[in-house]
């Protein structure tokens, strides 16, 4: 426990990896241009960002689904590079993807399973929002696991970008995405 402790310490403050995740998952969600389109499904994004290297104890593997990491291997290495890898995989493959503290991208894109019932029920009830798919809901359950660091999401369906920490989330609608340097549409 101390050990965690003091891994979590040293990524929680990561906040150039934070940055460079949510820019990605943002930029994603402005340049799709077909949000209000029927039957058409936008670039989706499920990113854990993980204390520990060791994720099986909650995770399964996505079948073929993977990240390829000959592309791009390292979040902050080229943020460019992280950004043209992402919307290839947010368009063509299924499943979350985990990264490392140290903003090292895991190949093998993951299943997350739910906590048990008993977990959820011992750290309260949980605020899930009406716009909330299975994705989201996974999420925020996801982001109470302690070697969970923080959780990205991009919704296929209308570009919300969403953060997830410690069962609580910030919801990025796609209007609100950009602040003050959106362009006027």
């Amino acid at each position: 426990m101390e050990e965690l402790e003091r891994v979590l310490s040293r990524y929680a403050t990561s906040q150039e990896l934070m940055d460079q995740i949510r820019y990605t998952a943002e930029s994603l969600s402005m340049e799709f241009d077909q949000w209000d389109k029927q039957h058409v499904s936008g670039p989706s994004l499920y990113l854990l960002i993980v204390a520990e290297i060791n994720f099986d104890a909650y995770t399964d593997p996505m079948g073929d689904n993977r990240w390829p990491v000959k592309r791009c291997r390292v979040v902050t290495e080229s943020p460019d590079k992280f950004t043209e890898v992402a919307r290839d995989v947010t368009l063509r493959r299924d499943g979350a993807v985990v990264v490392t503290g140290d903003g090292t991208i895991q190949e093998q894109m993951v299943r997350v399973r739910s906590p048990s019932r008993e977990y959820l029920n011992s750290v309260g009830k949980l605020e899930y929002a009406d716009w909330m798919g299975a994705k989201h809901m996974s999420a925020l359950e996801t982001s109470l696991r302690e070697e969970v660091l923080w959780v990205v999401t991009l919704s296929e369906e209308n570009g919300r970008v969403t953060t997830f920490l410690d069962g609580t989330y910030q919801d990025y609608p796609r209007s609100a995405i950009g602040g003050r340097w959106r362009p006027e549409e």
